[in-house]
């Protein structure tokens, strides 16, 4: 896909700030060290869009990115960081699964898994989660580069047989490996849900 456009629109701690303007959304959903950030960078070639930071779980809110004037990027905060309080961790949860749970605009939930480890017990309810509740979904297996050609197949076979009902992809973000794959799933997406 051609990027004409990307900018970050808004950042939503409670429903009533979440865009109201029909488009489509693309939602990305991990734990907080898993690259969601530089994925989201990565994909629309822009290098500060969405903000990394060296402190997993910084992201507490949901974050609307507006690409081509035609869809969004959300991110939705992360999950399974230890060292932020039970009560913050149960509240992004609880604005994540309402998200998930009654957003008309959703199109395509983006699981993100670091590809060098087995997914955790987290990720796999959300898997659950997703499967159980009918949405549209995949799994994009992150820093791919990290891992040589037989220990990433040897991982994304394992992350494959563990989370079967899911469509699993290798990503890059420092080498774009997966990108091409990962846009034509995106826009496939887009095209079946556009208003």
């Amino acid at each position: 896909m051609k990027i004409t456009s990307a900018e970050f629109i808004k950042s939503a701690f409670e429903r009533r700030h979440w865009t109201a303007d029909g488009r489509p959304e693309i939602a990305f959903l991990g734990r907080s060290n898993v690259g969601k950030s530089s994925l989201i960078n990565s994909l629309l070639m822009r290098k500060g869009l969405a903000r990394t930071s060296n402190t997993p779980g910084r992201t507490q809110s949901i974050n609307f990115f507006l690409v081509n004037d035609d869809f969004y990027f959300v991110d939705l905060p992360g999950y399974g960081y230890a060292r932020v309080s039970k009560a913050m961790r149960s509240d992004w949860g609880r604005m994540a699964e309402d998200y998930l749970t009654d957003r008309e605009e959703l199109a395509l939930c983006i699981q993100l898994i670091d590809a060098r480890h087995d997914p955790t017990a987290l990720d796999r309810q959300l898997n659950e989660w997703l499967v159980h509740h009918n949405k549209p979904h995949l799994v994009v297996a992150t820093k791919a580069d990290k891992l040589s050609r037989n220990e990433l197949d040897k991982a994304l076979k394992g992350t494959r047989s563990e989370l079967a009902q899911t469509r699993v992809m290798p990503y890059s973000s420092d080498k774009g490996i997966g990108r091409d794959e990962l846009w034509a799933a995106i826009s496939e997406a887009v095209e079946k849900s556009a208003f």
